[in-house]
């Protein structure tokens, strides 16, 4: 049961808790301990009030907490006068971090696992460590939360019934073209990640590669100067190579998804037939469903009728 107690002096906000405990509005809040496991707990993306009181339980009461940048996590802990041990656990040292990690595991421990900001696994090497976790029989118990992608999502403007998380771009511009140019026929809304350094680089491939589409660039979400931009794919390209908005901080692109008319079943065919003379039967129907939105099964008989015909056809 969670008990809750005066801080002692309100002059000071952020007063320092024993291991268990932690502060919110000037008040010293007793946690319960979390059942042993590995806890994956979301934290702020920027507005450290945009924690949970379960996240904070967790924290506060948990054996160790595991993160990508300890200087990054120790502020947020600070601010809750949160004194739980802390570990690295990222991308350079996750194959040594990663076997002690499930040692404390085993041992009974409540490891919790948080990213730098918003939810951890969303573009972080963490999906590893829960692998493993349950590979082990350990109990993985996720504390929802903050999130950027869902958070630009919400604010673009931008259908929200069907989205594709992509991540980062790669750096190199070939690479990136070519992954864009198989983001072309995702029917739905694009989410993605990038730097301010390279920001109008990807906007300007992004629009060669996927047309007139109607897109958001969403920086600094939920902190001092968040700031939503939104226009064409084309027009935003050149708001940002002319340097005319902002690039610090974390961006987050989202994209409309791309526009579908009605097919009806010569439209199908055409397009089948002109796929299946570059592609096979599978990935044709997997283009076309992806292009008209049809299920695949539908499109799979029709792709299996078109091929039967040229079979039988003289050669």
């Amino acid at each position: 049961m969670t008990k809750v107690r005066n801080a002692g002096s309100v002059a000071d906000p952020v007063p320092r808790a024993a291991k268990g405990r932690y502060s919110v509005a000037g008040r010293v809040i007793e946690a319960s301990a979390p059942a042993p496991g590995l806890h994956v707990v979301a934290t702020p993306i920027g507005n450290l009030r945009d924690i949970t009181l379960r996240a904070l339980d967790v924290l506060a009461a948990a054996d160790l907490i595991a993160c990508e940048d300890t200087r990054v996590t120790r502020k947020l802990l600070d601010h809750y006068g949160i004194t739980t041990p802390i570990t690295p656990y990222h991308e350079h040292n996750a194959a040594e971090a990663r076997p002690k990690l499930l040692a404390r595991l085993a041992e009974g421990a409540a490891v919790a696992l948080v990213s730098d900001a918003g939810t951890p696994l969303v573009s972080d090497p963490g999906f590893k460590l829960v692998r493993a976790a349950r590979a082990d029989g350990h109990a993985v118990t996720a504390l929802p939360g903050p999130s950027a992608a869902l958070a630009a999502l919400a604010v673009s403007g931008l259908p929200t019934d069907r989205f594709f998380f992509q991540g980062f771009l790669p750096v190199r511009e070939a690479q990136r073209r070519a992954r864009i140019d198989e983001l072309r026929h995702i029917p739905g809304t694009l989410v993605l990640f990038e730097s301010g350094p390279r920001l109008a680089a990807a906007l300007a491939d992004l629009a060669d590669g996927l047309g007139q589409r109607d897109g958001a660039i969403c920086r600094e979400l939920t902190k001092l100067h968040e700031e939503v931009r939104r226009g064409s794919l084309a027009e935003l390209a050149g708001v940002y190579a002319a340097a005319d908005a902002e690039t610090r901080g974390e961006i987050v692109i989202v994209i409309a998804p791309p526009e579908t008319r009605e097919t009806d079943a010569a439209d199908i065919d055409s397009m089948l037939r002109d796929a299946l003379d570059r592609l096979s039967v599978k990935e044709a129907v997997a283009e076309i469903a992806a292009v008209t939105g049809h299920p695949r099964r539908e499109v799979y008989q029709r792709a299996l009728a078109i091929a039967h015909v040229r079979s039988e056809e003289p050669q």
